[in-house]
């Protein structure tokens, strides 16, 4: 099994901009199931996408493809159109809000949003609207989820995944990549693999991730990649100690930060004393969690928490 997505999800694209349009190509190389496009100034026409199949998805496919994708002018269309039921999100950040609250009007389960730099108040607007809704959103600001060789959405590598034993989720995306490599290598692999982004306000935290890996059979641990700033990382210690069965192995980024400096993320600031890499090392550390003391060690501390 996996979480969020996996060989039935279908795939919107909202956003036909030439970052949506490269990684959508990258994701029908793979294997992902992506049904259609969103962009009101170019409803009614498609879009096509060919290339060289990516082996290292879904294996036994033709060596290359060829998808014109139809487009719409809103999500609705498209859903009623396709049976999509999910979305990703490429949409400038003035209006990836937006995006989001039509994705979910439509009744999308799952929105994967990978814009970056969208306005705090327009996630604010955007997150209270989703709280009476089923849609479940991931990002902004975030590289997206991919269970290997079945569906991936957003911007992560495909080749370095490997089908396996261990969720991860993660605050940053390069150190996702980083974990996930190193859990292939090991010979570990990955259930699913997810970017919850770095952003002060988003659609899923680590709580309630952790929360999917543990109910999943065939996740046997997961590792939890936190940076300074906020509180996520000591919610989801508190979480582990109280709800979680399987090993849990992590890394905090962040250690020689200096004090009040906001570090590549929105989220990643320190104020108030809260959200050292100190703190939430120690509490991951009270909680039973393994806690890789640099990136190339995160796959070793997997496999220690494994036994």
């Amino acid at each position: 099994m996996s979480i969020l997505v996996g060989k039935d999800t279908r795939v919107l694209i909202q956003g036909l901009g030439r970052t949506g349009q490269f990684h959508t190509d990258k994701a029908i190389a793979y294997g992902t199931q992506m049904v259609g496009a969103v962009h009101p100034s170019r409803a009614g026409t498609t879009s096509r996408f060919e290339g060289e199949t990516d082996h290292s998805g879904v294996p036994g496919r033709d060596d290359v493809y060829s998808v014109d994708l139809p487009v719409f002018a809103t999500v609705k269309e498209a859903v009623a159109a396709t049976g999509a039921n999910a979305s990703v999100v490429y949409v400038p950040p003035p209006f990836a809000a937006d995006a989001i609250m039509e994705a979910a009007a439509a009744g999308l389960e799952l929105v994967v949003a990978i814009t970056e730099g969208v306005p705090i108040a327009d996630m604010i607007r955007a997150k209270r609207y989703l709280a009476d809704k089923p849609t479940r959103l991931i990002g902004p600001n975030c590289p997206g989820v991919i269970t290997p060789g079945e569906c991936k959405i957003g911007i992560m590598p495909g080749y370095i995944h490997e089908r396996g034993r261990i969720g991860v989720v993660s605050r940053s995306g390069t150190l996702t990549y980083e974990a996930v490599y190193q859990l292939t290598l090991g010979g570990l692999g990955q259930t699913t693999a997810v970017g919850i982004g770095g952003d002060p306000v988003n659609g899923t935290n680590f709580v309630e991730m952790l929360a999917m890996f543990e109910d999943d059979p065939e996740t046997e641990g997961v590792i939890m990649i936190g940076e300074i700033g906020g509180t996520a990382e000591e919610d989801a210690a508190e979480f582990v100690v109280n709800q979680m069965t399987k090993p849990v192995a992590g890394f905090i980024a962040g250690t020689t930060a200096p004090a009040g400096k906001r570090m590549g993320h929105a989220g990643a600031i320190v104020s108030g004393g809260k959200g050292t890499a100190e703190a939430k090392i120690e509490a991951m550390k009270a909680a039973g969690i393994v806690v890789a003391e640099t990136p190339s060690d995160m796959g070793e501390a997997m496999a220690h928490a494994l036994g």
